[in-house]
Order: C-alpha cells, then sequence, then structure tokens
C-alpha cells in the first residue's frame, strides 16, 4: 500500500524539446513540459478544451528514453511521483516548484510520430 501514498500517471503530448543535462557524475537528467487535456461541455453545450502544463524530470535511463524518442508533440504517459523543492532567488525571495519526477515512460502515438487527435 505504501506505493500508492504518492503515485503519479498521467497521459498528455510533450510541450517543447526535452533539456538533457549531462552531471559531472556521468547521470543524465531530462526535464520537459507535459500538456494534459481534459473535455467537458459548458452551461451552453459547447465543448470546451481545459489544458495542464506539468513539469517533468527523469534520471538515468529514463532520461536517455526520453532523450531518443520523446520529442516535442510526441504523446507519452509518465508514471511517478510528486517532488516539491524551493530555492531562493536573487532578490531574496523563496519561490516553491512541484515537479513529477518520472520513473517509467511509456511511447505513445504511432511509430511514424503521428498521433491521434481524440
Amino acid at each position: 500500500m505504501s506505493t500508492i501514498k504518492n503515485h503519479v500517471q498521467l497521459i498528455g503530448n510533450v510541450g517543447q524539446e526535452p533539456t538533457i543535462t549531462n552531471l559531472e557524475s556521468g547521470k543524465k537528467v531530462a526535464r520537459l513540459s507535459l500538456a494534459t487535456n481534459e473535455y467537458y461541455k459548458n452551461a451552453k453545450g459547447e465543448k470546451v478544451q481545459s489544458t495542464d502544463w506539468h513539469t517533468v524530470v527523469a534520471w538515468g535511463k529514463t532520461a536517455e528514453i526520453i532523450e531518443k524518442y520523446a520529442g516535442k508533440g510526441k504523446e507519452i504517459g509518465v508514471v511517478g511521483k510528486l517532488k516539491t523543492r524551493s530555492y531562493t532567488t536573487d532578490d531574496g525571495n523563496t519561490r516553491y516548484v512541484t515537479e513529477v519526477e518520472a520513473n517509467e515512460i511509456l511511447l505513445l502515438g504511432s511509430k511514424n510520430g503521428n498521433t491521434s487527435a481524440e
């Protein structure tokens, strides 16, 4: 039961080309934005799309998979956990960031890179 206490599953589209960083330790880290869409009908009965953006961070082998296969617009599935960190800006303000730390990536869509709209 402890494995579902902090468990995130998302399916969405990569918003821009992932940023890959090679650390001095030889480890690789990938950072990307993931758009997830929800659809609903408003009071007039019109279909409305709502998009949420998530920051995803991946390390090691998962980062390598992202680097090779998860370009802008690609539909992917992400399994991981939420991580919150803080940092101090140059003017002394503390900022908090919540990210999805991915430990598994699922490549979706067709082999030629096209994904279905719905």
